[in-house]
């Protein structure tokens, strides 16, 4: 029972990490519909920005966490506004392929900048870690989950009462009738990108401190979370949460039970596989995810 409940809480934590890259996945689909691959590269970058002014600068770790966060912000909207805002009007195909090739190149810029060795932070966390009973968890997990709820929590809020987070749902469900009432859809979708990148680099920071540290494999992450995404519903932030705690608390009972017992039969990163798995007998039932909001079409 002790294995149970620590591998559930820790999963919980990692989770409420792959909340924050599904709710950027979100965000940014909610506005466009489009899925935007290239949060993956968002991720690892705020993850190397906050190393910069952590490491190289020298400043504090929250000012670099928040300095990481707002670079990353501002690079989703210069993204956005170089490179996405040409491509409205064109094929949703044809703007996810892009995408794909923005992350390809986030990831070959991170490379040539920073090289592919791992780079550790100037966190203040370490490997400590903190007992509740049977349950160990990573000063870095208590972070992130601290972290990841007031984020939730915030975005929640604004979302439902700032003038902005009216208007990004009011862009989000009807563009034209947004348009007519004053609202810049091509405002949203900057925003929409800058949130995305914000929330991003958030997630990158936890993927890169504690006993871990900044590499380009980080924005491969992102895929992993990607079935949190589909699992919880493309345009329901409240979806992304949902889905991002599943897959978490679904990988680490995998990795802690599956791969161990029965290593000859499956290998040791099935715990890889099985939030796929997830994904498929969930959409079998529910084709639009938990949350997801059913699309109707008259003919």
């Amino acid at each position: 029972m002790g294995k149970f409940l620590d591998l559930t809480a820790n999963g919980v934590a990692t989770g409420m990490i792959y909340a924050l890259i599904a709710l950027g996945f979100v965000i940014i689909y909610k506005a466009t519909h489009v899925l935007n691959f290239a949060q993956g590269g968002l991720v690892a970058l705020g993850a190397y920005f906050t190393y910069n002014a952590s490491v190289t600068w020298g400043l504090p770790f929250p000012v670099a966490c928040a300095l990481g966060v707002i670079m990353t912000a501002a690079l989703g909207v210069v993204v956005e506004r170089l490179v996405l805002r040409r491509m409205v009007g064109q094929p949703v195909f044809a703007v996810i392929m892009v995408t794909i090739g923005l992350l390809f190149m986030m990831n070959a810029f991170i490379e040539a900048v920073w090289g592919s060795e791992r780079l550790n932070q100037n966190d203040p966390w370490g490997l400590k870690t903190a007992r509740f009973g049977d349950v160990a968890l990573e000063h870095r997990e208590l972070w992130a989950m601290g972290t990841a709820l007031v984020i939730l929590a915030a975005f929640f809020a604004f979302f439902r009462y700032s003038p902005l987070g009216v208007a990004m749902r009011a862009t989000a469900a009807d563009q034209e009738a947004a348009t007519a009432q004053g609202i810049s859809p091509r405002m949203i979708f900057a925003l929409s990108w800058g949130i995305a990148g914000g929330v991003g680099a958030v997630a990158g920071i936890f993927l890169s401190t504690g006993g871990r540290a900044a590499e380009p494999a980080i924005g491969l992450i992102a895929l992993v979370a990607f079935p949190a995404i589909i699992l919880g519903g493309l345009d329901s932030p409240l979806g992304a949460v949902v889905g991002g705690i599943i897959i978490g608390i679904t990988q680490n009972l995998t990795g802690g039970y599956i791969n161990t017992n029965f290593e000859e039969i499956v290998g040791t990163t099935f715990d890889r596989v099985m939030p796929y798995v997830v994904m498929i007998v969930i959409l079998l039932v529910r084709p639009y995810g938990l949350f997801g909001t059913k699309e109707v079409q008259r003919i």
